[in-house]
C-alpha cells in the first residue's frame, strides 16, 4: 500500500509569525510519532486520547474477527 505524503508547513511556505510556525512544527512532529506508532505523552487530554485511539485502532487490527457473514 503507497501512501502520499502530507505536505507540511516546510513545503507549504513560511507564516512569518515564529510562534505559528513553532506549534505547526510541534503539531507535526506530533502527528508523525503517531503515525509510527510511537508512545506518545504529555499532559493535553486531547494528545493522550489520539494516542488511545491508535492504540486501540492497532489492538481491533490484530483480532481475528470475522468479516465475512453467515448465510
Amino acid at each position: 500500500m503507497t501512501t502520499k505524503r502530507r505536505r507540511t508547513a516546510r513545503h507549504l511556505g513560511s507564516y512569518g509569525d515564529a510562534d505559528v510556525e513553532g506549534e505547526v512544527l510541534r503539531t507535526e512532529a506530533l502527528l508523525d510519532a503517531l503515525a509510527r506508532r510511537e508512545l506518545v505523552g504529555g499532559a493535553d487530554a486531547a494528545i493522550r486520547l489520539l494516542g488511545a485511539l491508535v492504540a486501540d485502532v492497532d489492538s481491533q487490527r490484530l483480532s481475528s474477527v470475522s468479516i465475512t457473514p453467515s448465510t
